[in-house]
């Protein structure tokens, strides 16, 4: 498995150790005997904790991992908890009375977590073992009986009714063994020693402790029987005890010792040493002045490190051979505040995200004072204001617990100052500095400066032209504030945006993909959404309208009958028309909007009597005054229609009107169409068919778009508005103020009427057209009501 699987792991591990510690109440304790069998049965987890088989297996019963799972295996199928290694309690716990080691087992849905405490039994696997295999005793010839000979102690690893419990030796003339309550043995002369009879005398201590069967060490020793000086050094007490402050001067005396010596002369001189051994804990410490006895303060005193020291004392005489006799000194040491509180950090999480519930543990905290007593005693707390609390889980250990919501976007790093001071005179204290930073989570959408945003661009814009720049801000920070753009298609879009419209899904830019033409789109309306690149990702939309701007590049347009190019219009005037007879109308439109198609009329190059004239707005053409017998009788007159567009634009219509004695004669018409003798032949049938069929199609198709567009509209026929229909006598518009595009249109003059069929993309409801009629004013007229209604 990778490091980072591992590490990830132990995280997941320890994060829901957490969180599962406070959900366990019990704890099951057990005991088993070190070196135990692997395999051995501990205890019935499944049956203390009332749980039956199949309820361990459904529920996923498992061991947790820790530092003492090695030592144990669990049976998920039984409940069985079982050895699993070896144990070997004084490995464990050295000389500790009691050896406990904790594991953990969980149950899963819910999750339950409890602590098994299991009770290591000391078992007699251990022999007690001398320092050293021999020892030598010098001991006078004149030796009283009675005298009392030390020798070393044997040591048991193991504890209790297994350690040390008694000594023996080997049967011998000379010497008994003796036990003292402390446990030191002793040799007792039994018999006056005699060197010249036998100078050296061996010995085999053997030490046995209280097992069963019980296990034992042997020590040899070697006693050599010197003569003369036979009076030892003796202390007036066997036991002294003295206290002394930590940190005690240098130099400062703690205490005198004394002993004396029965015998004379240079045999009663007593030269006062401190013994080296395993048990004099306080070598290096103290000193003893040879002659006076008096100890004295030659090392660093540390309650911390020894609170108790234990001195042995010898006294020694100067004969020859010299007699010495050994006394204990106890030491105590009186605390002094001299430690100020440690803090311990254990960060859970590498960093903090800023979604975490209120509760969650951040830090392990443990604070120690190495000082005892009052002196020892440490408060914890939180320096100045913070989203953070302290929660105190056991004895000088903390939590550090998130106590408010947090934000990143306002604060990205608490500095957290632990302050830890003690009770002792005067306090100690210590600071610490958790450094808590806050990821970032995608809780902010992107943002843009508006809701809506219009874009103006005018029609025939070259394609590729950049339109605006949309800008949308996240407040997050990395992938999740990396905002990218898309265009979304408007509501009831004949044509996808995205035909329309390119946007730089990095930089927001807006680019055309084609040229606009406002006679046939006035408004682009779609959506923009910006999406960060958070998990998972937020978005937020813009409405964009883009207006499209009128350019005149439509030339005005006439209407039939005079449209047809190269083709002859011809109107028959009567020769007795009065002045102001009306001679024809010319029809024109201009598919631009606004002055852009705002048409007039003009007569360009008369020729003969100035006889006609126009309506610069109605584009009605009569007579100014009767005839006459010097007037021409064809009059071709060269029609002109403009615009009011920067540059103006204009069409041309050749009209000629004839001058004819009487109108009963001429056949009306829309225009002179020569007339075939012939009757009505089958081509003509044929034709009159076809024209029939094609118009019904047409019909029928006009009413099934109509339909169509009402029904896919959203609110059904109520949303769709009939075609704008006028019966104006003008019979064709000269310039729109709100629609700039009409439907359909019908003349009044019967022998002029048309229809024209003139296709608009948002009919409104309701509009209103406005036309110029003949006397050259503005008047409005109110369409046909929408057949939704």
């Amino acid at each position: 498995m990778p490091l980072s699987e591992i590490g990830a792991s132990a995280w997941t591990k320890a994060l829901l150790l957490l969180g599962l510690w406070g959900s366990s109440r019990g704890q099951i304790s057990y005991s088993v005997s070190e070196e135990a069998k692997k395999g051995t049965v501990v205890g019935n987890i499944a049956k203390d904790l009332h749980l039956s088989a199949q309820e361990l297996e459904a529920r996923m019963f498992q061991f947790v991992s820790g530092s003492n799972a090695k030592y144990f295996e669990v049976n998920p199928r039984t409940g069985m908890l079982l050895v699993g290694g070896r144990l070997d309690r004084e490995e464990q716990c050295e000389s500790k009375p009691k050896c406990v080691m904790n594991v953990e087992v969980m149950l899963h849905n819910p999750h339950k977590l409890y602590r098994v405490e299991v009770n290591i039994l000391d078992i007699n696997d251990n022999s007690p073992v001398f320092p050293r295999q021999s020892m030598v005793l010098d001991v006078f010839e004149n030796v009283l009986v009675g005298d009392r000979l030390p020798v070393v102690t044997a040591r048991d690893a193991d504890i209790g009714s297994n350690a040390v419990k008694t000594y023996r030796v080997n049967t011998n003339e000379y010497f008994t063994l003796d036990v003292q309550n402390g446990g030191s043995p002793e040799l007792v002369l039994q018999k006056s020693l005699d060197r010249e009879r036998e100078s050296v005398i061996k010995l085999e201590l053997t030490a046995v402790d209280g097992g069963n069967p019980p296990k034992s060490g042997t020590l040899q020793i070697t006693v050599n029987v010197l003569d003369v000086n036979d009076n030892n050094p003796v202390f007036t007490q066997s036991l002294y005890k003295v206290k002394v402050q930590e940190n005690a001067a240098l130099g400062s005396k703690v205490l005198t010792v004394s002993a004396a010596d029965s015998d004379e002369g240079v045999n009663s001189e007593v030269v006062y040493s401190i013994i080296s051994d395993e048990e004099n804990s306080g070598m290096g410490m103290f000193s003893i002045n040879p002659s006076s006895g008096d100890i004295t303060v030659t090392g660093s005193v540390d309650y911390e490190e020894n609170p108790a020291i234990e001195l042995r004392i010898q006294a020694q005489d100067k004969g020859t051979p010299p007699r010495r006799s050994r006394c204990k000194v106890l030491i105590e040491v009186v605390d002094m505040n001299d430690n100020t509180p440690e803090i311990s950090v254990t960060l859970l999480m590498s960093s903090v995200s800023e979604d975490i519930k209120p509760g969650a543990d951040v830090a392990l905290i443990t604070v120690s004072d190495r000082d005892d007593g009052k002196n020892g005693k440490v408060d914890c707390k939180i320096s100045g204001a913070s989203p953070f609390k302290l929660q105190p889980s056991y004895k000088n250990s903390y939590s550090l617990v998130v106590n408010e919501a947090l934000d990143r976007e306002q604060v990205s790093q608490y500095n957290i100052t632990v302050i830890a001071h003690d009770e002792g005179s005067p306090a100690l204290s210590s600071t610490g500095v958790i450094v808590v930073h806050v990821s970032d989570v995608n809780d902010n959408a992107p943002l843009f400066p508006a809701p809506v945003i219009n874009i103006s661009v005018k029609e025939n814009s070259p394609v590729g032209g950049l339109l605006a720049t949309l800008t949308a801000k996240d407040a997050d920070m990395g992938e999740n504030a990396q905002v990218s753009y898309s265009l979304i298609d408007g509501n009831g879009g004949r044509v996808p945006v995205s035909t329309l419209m390119n946007i730089n899904s990095l930089t927001g830019e807006l680019y055309s993909l084609q040229s606009f033409n406002y006679e046939e789109t006035k408004q682009i309306q779609f959506k923009v959404q910006a999406t960060d690149s958070g998990t998972p990702p937020l978005s937020s939309n813009v409405t964009v309208n883009v207006f499209i701007l009128d350019e005149n590049d439509n030339s005005p347009v006439i209407l039939p009958p005079y449209s047809e190019a190269g083709s002859v219009n011809t109107e028959n005037v009567p020769y007795s028309a009065e002045a102001g007879y009306f001679v024809a109308k010319i029809r024109a439109v201009d598919a631009d909007s606004g002055y852009n198609a705002l048409l007039s009329y003009h007569i360009t190059e008369p020729k003969g009597t100035n006889l006609f004239r126009i309506g610069s707005s109605s584009g009605e053409i009569r007579t100014k005054r009767r005839m006459s017998d010097n007037d021409l009788k064809t009059h071709p007159l060269v029609l002109t229609v403009c615009d009011h567009g920067e540059p103006s634009l204009s069409a041309t219509v050749t009209v000629e009107v004839v001058v004819v004695e009487s109108l009963d004669s001429v056949q009306p018409s829309l225009r002179q169409v020569p007339v075939k003798e012939e009757g009505f032949s089958d081509l003509n049938l044929y034709l009159l068919i076809a024209i029939v069929s094609v118009s019904v199609i047409f019909l029928l198709s006009l009413i099934g778009l109509i339909a169509a567009k009402c029904y896919g509209s959203e609110g059904g026929f109520s949303g769709c508005s009939a075609p704008v229909v006028t019966t104006h006598p003008d019979g064709s518009w000269s310039y729109s103020k709100s629609t700039q595009q009409y439907d359909v249109c019908f003349s009044s003059d019967t022998l002029k009427s048309d229809v024209v069929v003139y296709p608009s993309p948002f009919p409104p409801v309701d509009a209103e057209l406005i036309s110029i009629n003949g006397g050259d004013t503005f008047s409005r007229t109110q369409t046909l009501p929408s057949t939704g209604q």
